[in-house]
């Protein structure tokens, strides 16, 4: 396991880049806490993993959100629940607009959040961590000219969804 100082180091310089994966993934609050959480643990307990710098770890540790949020939503569609226990345990949703902000920031978010895996990650990568092609595709393991492809579609859904 990884020294707690170095734990804490590393959450104080990158909490927020893999708190807004996690956001981006999820709409509940607690889910995306989960997936911030697990994240970090596996940080902590990945000690054989030798970073060659910071924009290295940064890297993984986007990674690593990216792909324990695709692991949840993976688990929860496998769950199964009976209709009549579906409507006594359904959570409504907070209108208070505080909680969940009408604006444009919010709808970009949502319109973020409907588009498939890839092109998420990838224009994640791109327009909000200023990541370039090269540089993702090497992340997601992936040849350049398809991040391209994926960066391209991703920012064509949005201009759709968003006009």
């Amino acid at each position: 396991m990884r020294e707690s100082r170095d734990i804490e180091k590393t959450m104080q310089r990158h909490a927020d880049e893999v708190w807004r994966v996690c956001v981006l993934y999820f709409h509940a609050h607690a889910d995306a806490q989960d997936a911030f959480q697990d994240t970090f643990l596996k940080y902590a307990l990945a000690d054989d993993v030798a970073f060659e710098g910071d924009e290295h770890r940064k890297a993984w540790l986007i990674r690593v959100a990216a792909n324990v949020c695709k692991d949840m939503l993976k688990a929860a569609a496998r769950r199964t629940v009976a209709l009549d226990n579906s409507r006594s345990q359904s959570i409504p949703a907070p209108v208070d607009p505080l909680a969940q902000p009408a604006s444009f920031e919010s709808e970009v978010v949502n319109v973020m959040r409907s588009l498939d895996d890839p092109p998420r990650t990838p224009l994640y990568l791109s327009i909000c961590e200023g990541y370039t092609a090269p540089e993702i595709a090497t992340m997601v393991d992936a040849p350049v000219n398809t991040v391209y492809s994926w960066l391209a579609r991703g920012k064509r859904q949005l201009r759709e969804a968003l006009r």
